[in-house]
C-alpha cells in the first residue's frame, strides 16, 4: 500500500459524501495503490449507513473503524496506528482535496526524504463571507496559504501546520507522537468538545526530533466553513482555549534547563501584550470581533502556565482522593 487516506468523523452523515466524491475523482497518474480509512468517534447520526453505502461500489478500499474516546486526537492516532502505509494523509470530513492532491501527497515524500510530516495549502469556503477585520485572525480556523513555494517550518519560530489536509510519515508519527499527549492527559477541551492544542502539541514532538515538517503549496484544500464558526459564541471560547494551551506547545521547543527562566519572559511578554491590546483597542472589544479575539489569546496566553498547574494538581489530587 503506497499511500492511506485517514479521515476522523464525528456525526459526519451530510459531510462525508462530499469529500468521498472529491477522493473518487482523484487522478493517479502514477497508479499508487492507496486505500481510505474512516475513523468514526461515537458518531450518533447515520455515519455508518453513509460509509456502507461507499465502501459497495468505490474504487478503493474504504475501511471503516470504531474509536470509542472521544476527541479528534484519539481518532486521529487510531487513524495513523492503524494504516497499512507509511504515508498517512490526514482530511477532516469538511476538506475538499483538488483531484491532485494525492498525488502531490505522495510525489512529495519522494522528494523530501527527510520531511516527517507536511501540510496542505488550504483555501476557505465560506457559508458566509467573513468581514475584513476578520480576516487576520483566519489562520486560527485552519486556513493555510503560504504562497506557492514550499517551505520548511523553522524549529525556532514555532509556527506550525494544522492538522487538517496534513501527511505524516507513520512510523515517524508512532515513534515521537505520544498516544495522549499532556494536554490530553489534562483534559483541556474546546468549547466543541476536542482537546484544545493537542495536534500542535503532537507535531511539536516531530518538530524537535531529526525530522522535518514542511509546507507543500501543490496539495490544494478547500475547507468548508459553516457561519456558525464565524460566531462570538464560537470564537472567544476557540481563542481562550488556544492560549491556555500555549504553556505546553512553547515549552516543547525550549530545553528543559532553559524553561523556568523563559516561562518567566513569556508572563512578562504576555502580560505586556495583553495591556497594548487592551488599550489599543478598550472601545471596540464589543464590536470589533477580531480584537476581542486577540484579547481572549493573549489573556488565555498569560494565565496558561497557571491553568496547566492547577490542572495538575487537581488531577493529582482526584487521584490521591481515588487510592490511585
Amino acid at each position: 500500500m503506497d499511500f492511506t487516506v485517514a479521515i476522523p468523523t464525528y456525526n459526519g452523515e451530510h459531510r462525508l459524501p462530499e469529500l468521498l466524491e472529491r477522493l473518487r475523482s482523484q487522478s493517479n497518474p502514477a497508479n499508487l495503490q492507496w486505500e481510505i480509512l474512516i475513523v468514526d468517534n461515537n458518531s450518533s447520526d447515520r455515519t455508518p449507513e453513509v460509509v456502507q453505502s461507499f465502501q459497495a461500489h468505490f474504487p478503493v478500499a474504504i475501511r471503516h473503524l470504531k474509536e470509542p474516546c472521544q476527541g479528534a486526537g484519539y481518532a486521529r492516532h487510531t487513524a495513523i496506528r492503524s494504516a497499512q502505509s507509511d504515508l498517512v494523509g490526514l482530511l477532516d470530513d469538511d476538506n475538499l482535496p483538488d483531484e491532485t492532491w494525492l498525488s502531490a501527497a505522495y510525489d512529495f515524500a519522494q522528494v523530501h526524504v527527510q520531511a516527517g510530516a507536511y501540510g496542505s495549502q488550504i483555501r476557505g469556503e465560506f457559508e458566509v463571507n467573513p468581514s475584513e477585520n476578520l480576516r487576520r485572525i483566519l489562520p486560527f480556523l485552519a486556513i493555510t496559504e503560504r504562497g506557492e513555494q514550499p517551505t520548511c517550518y523553522i524549529r525556532s519560530q514555532g509556527l506550525l501546520p494544522p492538522t487538517a489536509g496534513l501527511v505524516v510519515r507513520k512510523q515517524v508519527w508512532l515513534d515521537y507522537v505520544p498516544e495522549a499527549g499532556i494536554l490530553m492527559k489534562l483534559g483541556f477541551k474546546r468549547s466543541d468538545g476536542n482537546h484544545c492544542g493537542e495536534d500542535i502539541e503532537a507535531l511539536g514532538y516531530i518538530h524537535r526530533s531529526p525530522w522535518e515538517i514542511w509546507y507543500n503549496p501543490a496539495m490544494k484544500i478547500t475547507h468548508k466553513i459553516p457561519a456558525w464558526r464565524l460566531e462570538r459564541s464560537y470564537l472567544l471560547p476557540l481563542f481562550r482555549s488556544i492560549g491556555l494551551s500555549r504553556y505546553v506547545t512553547r515549552m516543547l521547543k525550549i530545553q528543559p534547563w532553559k524553561r523556568s527562566l523563559m516561562v518567566m519572559l513569556y508572563i512578562a511578554n504576555d502580560f505586556r501584550k495583553s495591556v497594548l491590546h487592551y488599550l489599543k483597542y478598550r472601545s471596540q472589544l464589543q464590536t470589533d470581533l477580531a480584537a476581542a479575539c486577540e484579547m481572549e489569546l493573549f489573556l488565555g496566553s498569560l494565565l496558561s502556565p497557571f491553568h496547566l498547574w492547577q490542572a495538575y494538581f487537581w488531577q493529582k489530587s482526584i487521584r490521591k482522593k481515588s487510592g490511585l
